[in-house]
C-alpha cells in the first residue's frame, strides 16, 4: 500500500503509538507521520504509508489549530500536563484586553519553544534534559502566524479563550499561550489543543483509529493517492523518452525553464501518471533536472 492516511489522533496517545498501531493494522513497517502532536493534543495527524513516506518532506507546510488558553496559571510544560509554577485569580481580565494583545502575535515572530519539547540542543532532546532536572532555555526560532481568530471566551477566576490559529511549520501553540499570558500580565497555559489542518489534510475528512481498524477488517480501507497531497506543487509533464530517462536516474536539461529551489510534480505527458518529485540543479553552469524522489521506477 502506497499513500496517505488522514488520522484523527486521540488525546492521551502519542504520535509514535499511533504510527505503531497503524503499522500493525495495515501489516506494513513503512509508516511515517507528517509532524508530531503532543500527547494531550488531538486532531489531524497525516500518516504516509509505503513509498509515500518519501514524500513527507514535500507536503504543504501550513497548519491550523483550535486552542483553549487558560489565564492565571503557568506550568512547567506550558500546558496542563506539567507542574504548576504559578497561579493567580484573573477575574478582572477581559476579552477586550486579550484581543488588544493578539496583533502582537501575528506575523513573523521570534518564538522560544517550551522547555519540554522534542527540540534538540547539543544532540539532546529538551524534554529528556528537563526530566533530568537540567533546564536549558532553548534558543528562539522564527515562526509565522498568519491569523488568530477568537472563537469563544469563558470568564471566571481562571478565564479561558478559545482561539483558532493559522500558522506555519514549527509554531508551538503552547509557547503562544505562555507568551500571551505574559503579555496580559496574568500568565497562561494551554488547556486543550486540536489540530484542524495539517499538510493539506483537514479534520472533517480524518479517520479515528477505531474507524481505521473497522475499515481494515472489512477490507474497505482506501488510502489517499500520493499525488493527492501534492497539489500545491507545480507540475512538469515529460514525454515518454524523457520520463523513462528521468525514472532511470538520468539527469538532463529540463524541457522548459524551471524555478530554482522549487520541487515539481513529474508527470507522464501521455497518461498524466504521477512519477515522483524533480527539482532543478546546476552543473557546470547548466540547468539539470534531478530526480529527488521516483515513485514509479521504470519497469
Amino acid at each position: 500500500m502506497d499513500g496517505f492516511l488522514n488520522l484523527n489522533k486521540p488525546c492521551q496517545v502519542t504520535s509514535h503509538d499511533c504510527v505503531a498501531t497503524v503499522r500493525r493494522l495495515l501489516g506494513t513497517p513503512k509508516v511515517g507521520h507528517g509532524g508530531t502532536l503532543d500527547p494531550l493534543a488531538e486532531g489531524v495527524l497525516p500518516l504516509a504509508v509505503g513509498r509515500a513516506t518519501r514524500l513527507l518532506p514535500y507536503l504543504a507546510a501550513d497548519k491550523a489549530y483550535r486552542a483553549v488558553i487558560r489565564f492565571g496559571l503557568t506550568t512547567t510544560t506550558d500546558d496542563l500536563e506539567g507542574d504548576v509554577l504559578s497561579h493567580c485569580l484573573a477575574t478582572d481580565l477581559t476579552l477586550e484586553t486579550v484581543q488588544a494583545a493578539l496583533p502582537e502575535f501575528v506575523g513573523t515572530l521570534a518564538q522560544v519553544p517550551p522547555v519540554f519539547s522534542a527540540i534538540q540542543v547539543q544532540g539532546k532532546r529538551l524534554y529528556d534534559l528537563a526530566r533530568r532536572g537540567q533546564v536549558v532555555t532553548p534558543p528562539p526560532r522564527t515562526v509565522v502566524i498568519h491569523r488568530l481568530t477568537v472563537q469563544g471566551w469563558q470568564p471566571g477566576d481562571y478565564p479561558e479563550l478559545t482561539l483558532t490559529v493559522d500558522c506555519g511549520p514549527g509554531t508551538y501553540i503552547r509557547s503562544l499561550a505562555r507568551d500571551l499570558g505574559q503579555q496580559v500580565g496574568t500568565g497562561a497555559t494551554l488547556a486543550h489543543l486540536t489540530r484542524t489542518r495539517s499538510n493539506g489534510f483537514d479534520l472533517a475528512s480524518s479517520l479515528t483509529l477505531d474507524q481505521v481498524k473497522q475499515q481494515v477488517e472489512s477490507q474497505t480501507i482506501q488510502l489517499h493517492a500520493p499525488e493527492s497531497a501534492l497539489t500545491h506543487l507545480p507540475t512538469l509533464p515529460l514525454d515518454t523518452d524523457l520520463a523513462r530517462r528521468w525514472q532511470q536516474g538520468q539527469k538532463f536539461p529540463p524541457p522548459v525553464p524551471l524555478e530554482a529551489d522549487q520541487p515539481y510534480r513529474i508527470l507522464s505527458a501521455e497518461g498524466r501518471d504521477f512519477l515522483g518529485i524533480g527539482q532543478l540543479e546546476w552543473r557546470d553552469g547548466e540547468p539539470i533536472l534531478k530526480a529527488k524522489m521516483v515513485l514509479k521506477p521504470w519497469a
